[in-house]
């Protein structure tokens, strides 16, 4: 069986077509023949062995990825909400050989779902790590309809779906961006676009100036952003960041881990795509074999939309 991992653990140069076994098929599982495996920062973190302390398996090949799209092609007992033959995407929690980057992946049944009508694998694999962790973001953060959230990296996977999901919940949205995003940004549904920089608090509150009641900080800004948070307001992270301790702010580290099985969330995240709510964004595909020039290209920075690896 093909997967894309590594050996041992370095830059993106350590990626290569390595050999793993096929995964035995259990009750209530899914086997996917996979055709995409979208590329995360994540992905990269564990391929240069970020991960590797946590992680049970201590023997090569380590395989990447968290999200996964492809054909059913087996289902195990007591699996009724897929078919042989469906399209469907699912999310992957990675640890050992078991990442989605690999040609033949076997998930919990509660982790996939059936592909947005009319989507590619290739799209559909975009939507559940990004999708499922801009969602529980916001339900940690519990804001209110017509309460005001502030979204960082908002051009980015993560951000653009909080964006939309914010606003399909009723929030007032103000994101950042820089000029050449704002376009896209403001496209998303954003109500207010401020340039992005170290000075984002400070322009986030010429137009909330008693502070937003939530942030979703996607840029990884921590501590230069929470001025632009009221006091005892909410905040998103997604790097574990948990807060300097002032002005009451409440942190909430969002960890899709958490929430890998909660299949009734992710089939709502494909309902707002056939709906309409949520824009799926590929900005490039690479064949597998090249999955370490997808890593260098997402590490370069600048992307827009998720780098997708085929098989």
């Amino acid at each position: 069986m093909r997967a894309a991992g590594v050996t041992e653990f370095g830059g993106p140069e350590a990626l290569h077509i390595v050999d793993v076994d096929p995964e035995p098929l259990g009750p209530g599982q899914v086997r996917l023949r996979v055709q995409a495996a979208a590329v995360s920062p994540t992905d990269t973190h564990a391929r240069s062995g970020a991960y590797a302390e946590r992680d049970p398996v201590k023997t090569p090949p380590w395989v990447p990825g968290m999200d996964v799209a492809g054909v059913v092609t087996e289902l195990g007992e007591g699996v009724d909400h897929l078919a042989v033959g469906d399209l469907a995407m699912g999310i992957v929690v990675p640890f050992g050989p078991y990442g989605a980057y690999r040609e033949d992946k076997v998930l919990s049944a509660n982790s996939v779902v059936r592909a947005p009508a009319g989507t590619t694998a290739v799209e559909a694999s975009t939507l559940p790590m990004n999708g499922l962790t801009a969602r529980l973001s916001l339900d940690l953060m519990g804001l209110r309809p017509g309460q005001v959230l502030a979204v960082t990296g908002a051009a980015g996977a993560y951000g653009g779906y909080v964006v939309q999901l914010a606003k399909a919940d009723g929030l007032t949205v103000i994101a950042d961006a820089s000029e050449a995003d704002e376009e896209l940004v403001r496209g998303l549904g954003a109500d207010v676009v401020v340039r992005r920089g170290d000075d984002v608090a400070d322009r986030i509150r010429q137009h909330v100036p008693e502070g937003v009641d939530g942030l979703a900080d996607g840029s990884v800004q921590d501590e230069l952003v929470l001025p632009a948070v009221r006091d005892g307001g909410a905040v998103a992270t997604v790097r574990g960041y948990r807060g300097n301790g002032q002005r009451n702010l409440r942190f909430f580290p969002t960890l899709v881990r958490k929430v890998a099985e909660d299949r009734a969330a992710l089939d709502r995240l494909r309902q707002q795509v056939e709906d309409g709510v949520l824009t799926l964004r590929v900005a490039r595909t690479f064949p597998a074999e090249q999955a370490a020039d997808a890593h260098r290209m997402l590490e370069a920075g600048g992307v827009r939309g998720r780098l997708v690896l085929i098989f």
